[in-house]
């Protein structure tokens, strides 16, 4: 008998989202729930975009335009870049899976670094794609030099998240571009920039700097975290026109709503939210990594708006406790870490409520 999927389908393991805030209130019947699970931006959407969205909301009787062409050019000046090297998407995760829709075939294989984001060998084991997962450093850090080692012939992608998600960690400028120098001019590299607006280090590369003279580079960002729109599903990838051209090939049609695309063009113009959410990050990170420290938990250092807390002990029971307390943190035994948490970066009366319980609870 004919099986109803095939095999990769079959054993393919869902992602699983943070545990929504109204799904934690009716389970264990509390009020006042903090959510700090999916690296969300605490003091909300952009005002800009929530004024663009009401008044585009007026028109969604009509169909989007399937180029999205106002919000292209301006995230185009935005950038620096040519509107022809900007392709938008429901999201990063769209984009990430029409990369390995249009560049990859069965016989290909990807490479990913162990434990990073997995909407990676989600999207790949969709696809039926062959994996290899690398193993990080000992510090939690992608380790390029295996990543490079690991390159075969039939090699057509690999994934590289700067920084990481979950451990927050990030890849310097040297390191990236000794790296860019020993990768095939055939094998696509989808640089994911998600976090680059929250980096504070001088060390750190910035994706754009490049893709011009590596035609095989393909950047990818979101406006799902600084911006504060994760509601609408609004990422971005920046490349060579040629490599754009092949992606509008393979979408489908009208695959940005009205709404996404008036919030993204206007979000752009909203500097002081981003200012204001980026000094926010920055204190509250500080903070979380020097309390949790004195915890005992081990806190690599984080480049974006959420920390890797290692308990050193299973994190399931300490993060069922703290549900309970009305807090949402993220557990990740489904990227290798059974004994750790990710932990989002709140306002300041949140983090001090985490730090507190989690106190508590260890104690």
């Amino acid at each position: 008998m004919h099986p109803l999927v095939a095999h990769h389908i079959e054993t393919l393991q869902p992602y699983t989202p943070g545990k929504p805030i109204e799904e934690t209130e009716r389970e264990y019947g509390i009020t006042n729930v903090i959510k700090l699970a999916s690296n969300e931006n605490p003091l909300g959407p952009s005002p800009l975009a929530i004024e663009a969205i009401e008044q585009a909301a007026r028109k969604v009787h009509l169909y989007p335009d399937g180029s999205s062409y106002l919000l292209i050019r301006r995230l185009a000046a935005f950038l620096g870049v040519e509107p022809s090297e900007v392709f938008v998407g429901n999201g990063s995760n769209e984009i990430i899976e029409l990369l390995i829709r249009t560049f990859t075939t069965p016989e290909d294989d990807a490479i990913i670094g162990a434990g990073s984001f997995l909407m990676y060998k989600v999207a790949l084991q969709s696809h039926g794609r062959r994996i290899v997962e690398v193993p990080r450093r000992r510090d939690y850090r992608y380790d390029l030099e295996a990543i490079a080692a690991a390159i075969k012939p039939q090699t057509r992608i690999i994934f590289i998240a700067n920084p990481d998600n979950p451990t927050g960690t990030a890849v310097s400028r040297a390191e990236l571009e000794a790296f860019f120098e020993r990768v095939p001019k055939e094998t696509i590299i989808a640089l994911d920039e998600a976090y680059f607006e929250y980096v504070d280090w001088p060390e750190y590369p910035n994706g754009l700097d490049y893709f011009r003279r590596i035609p095989n580079l393909v950047v990818i960002r979101t406006y799902s975290k600084i911006y504060g729109l994760a509601g609408i599903r609004l990422g971005y990838g920046v490349m060579q026109a040629r490599l754009a051209s092949y992606l509008h090939r393979t979408r489908m049609p009208f695959n940005l709503s009205s709404l996404a695309q008036a919030a993204g063009t206007a979000a752009l113009d909203d500097v002081e939210h981003v200012r204001t959410t980026r000094e926010t990050t920055r204190h509250g990170l500080k903070y979380l990594t020097a309390e949790l420290s004195k915890l005992g938990i081990e806190v690599p250092r984080s480049h974006a708006n959420f920390v890797f807390a290692d308990l050193g002990r299973p994190a399931a029971p300490v993060y069922e406790q703290l549900l309970r307390k009305g807090i949402i943190t993220r557990p990740i035994p489904n990227y290798g870490y059974p004994n750790a948490l990710r932990i989002t970066v709140g306002l300041r009366a949140h983090n001090e409520r985490l730090v507190r319980e989690l106190a508590e609870i260890l104690r």
